[in-house]
């Protein structure tokens, strides 16, 4: 799973320094557009991922106790904070698509919604990941003294997270 999530991180870090150099040749046109993102949407969506991360924390803290049925609930709850992102997401891409807006709009415009978009995806795959946990946990798969599923589950949700982290103000609010 560790190799799996470099290679993650090292895709989007080649996609967040080909934004860079974009930006770099376009500011204008990067500073313009810009402006026209949701910023509270995207403040809210991190706040909401941050505290998806937290609940995983605390799934992996209770694993670690023997609590499994409250690892599960925990787990649950990360993936519920994930579905809220998707939503809020959602309600973005509407309505940029609502104006006409696409991938062939301009460079900011391809960048935000390849970049938002891959990570939506990875939101996805982590929520997938934190259900199947939450499952296995259900079962009785794991215990205090196994527990290294939900742990690596644990470890791909808080990279989905890190990557936003990074995006958000990098997208949204870095001029």
């Amino acid at each position: 799973m560790w190799f799996f999530i470099l290679a993650e991180l090292l895709v989007f870090a080649v996609f967040f320094a080909s934004y860079a150099f974009a930006r770099s040749g376009n500011v204008e046109l990067f500073n313009h557009y810009q402006q026209t993102l949701n910023r509270d949407i995207g403040a809210a969506n991190t706040v909401i991922l941050l505290t998806g991360s937290l609940f995983v924390v605390l799934a992996v803290q209770a694993i670690k106790a023997g609590r499994a049925v409250l690892c599960r609930n925990w787990l649950l709850a990360g993936a519920g904070m994930g579905l809220l992102f998707l939503i809020l997401k959602g309600i973005e891409f509407a309505d940029k698509f609502a104006h006409g807006i696409s991938l062939s709009t301009n460079t900011f415009y391809m960048f935000y919604l390849s970049l938002t978009f891959f990570h939506f995806m990875h939101v996805i795959m982590g929520m997938i990941i934190l259900g199947t946990v939450a499952w296995k946990a259900h079962t009785g798969d794991y215990s205090a003294t196994q527990h290294t599923g939900v742990e690596t589950g644990a470890s791909y949700w808080h990279m989905v997270d890190l990557v936003w982290i990074v995006l958000f103000p990098l997208v949204y609010v870095m001029r």
